[in-house]
């Protein structure tokens, strides 16, 4: 009887002190599974090959819920970005293949730049231009890291047919950045605060404009945000 409390106590003992799960990657490089850090901007209605960079992963050691659809919604509202005008998008989906088995898969959301308002804000962007993201999740059978890879840049006004701005996909991408990284006051929605870490890439995607959408050349660099809720 007494060894048998014994095992009992220590068997819940084990258990109480077991580590909670957790994803074991930040994310794995497409790249080395057939992948590309270039979604497809064809959405794969033509056979261009030219997209748009993958140029900020949210790690997948990022607090959990931030990786989730309405988790990541709220940290983008957060910095500055909502979903698009009325529910209303023009265009098709573009699609990318992350390296993970799932092949080439459609965007999961469109993000814009809200100016403040996160009802009516993207409107605003949609006449004016400013900011925008495309949203990829690595999740297949050959990487489920949950990261999410985002193709951010900054686009013109309606007028301009919403086209990349020069040196848009730099642009995009630090402005995001700087948003997620700002500490004073930390970026914060409905409630939920969030603290960034950031680690800036340059062995993903190569300098230039090669194969890059519109042949606006980029600077290489791959921001890779740690997203903890505080």
């Amino acid at each position: 009887m007494f060894i048998s409390s014994v095992l009992v106590l220590a068997l819940t003992t084990l258990t109480l002190a077991a580590p909670p799960n957790k994803r074991a990657a930040a994310f794995v490089n497409p790249t080395l599974a057939g992948g590309s850090m270039l979604d497809d901007a064809s959405g794969g209605s033509s056979t261009s090959d030219l997209g748009e960079p993958l140029n900020v992963i949210i790690s997948g050691l990022s607090s959990a819920a931030v990786l989730t659809d309405n988790g990541f919604l709220n940290f983008a509202r957060a910095i500055g970005f909502s979903t698009e005008c009325l529910g209303q998008h023009i265009g098709g989906p573009q699609t990318a293949n992350l390296g993970d088995g799932n092949g080439y898969v459609n965007q999961t959301v469109e993000l814009r730049q809200d100016y403040g308002d996160v009802i009516l804000g993207t409107c605003l962007e949609s006449l004016i231009g400013g900011n925008h993201l495309r949203v990829y999740r690595q999740n297949g059978p050959k990487a489920n890291t949950g990261a999410l890879f985002l193709a951010v840049s900054k686009e013109e006004n309606v007028i301009e047919g919403h086209t990349i701005s020069p040196d848009g996909y730099n642009i995009g991408r630090d402005l995001l950045v700087q948003n997620a990284t700002n500490t004073n006051p930390l970026p914060s929605f409905g409630g939920v605060t969030y603290s960034a870490a950031l680690q800036q890439l340059t062995d993903l995607l190569p300098a230039g404009a090669n194969g890059v959408n519109h042949n606006i050349a980029t600077d290489g660099v791959t921001s890779l945000l740690t997203v903890t809720i505080v």
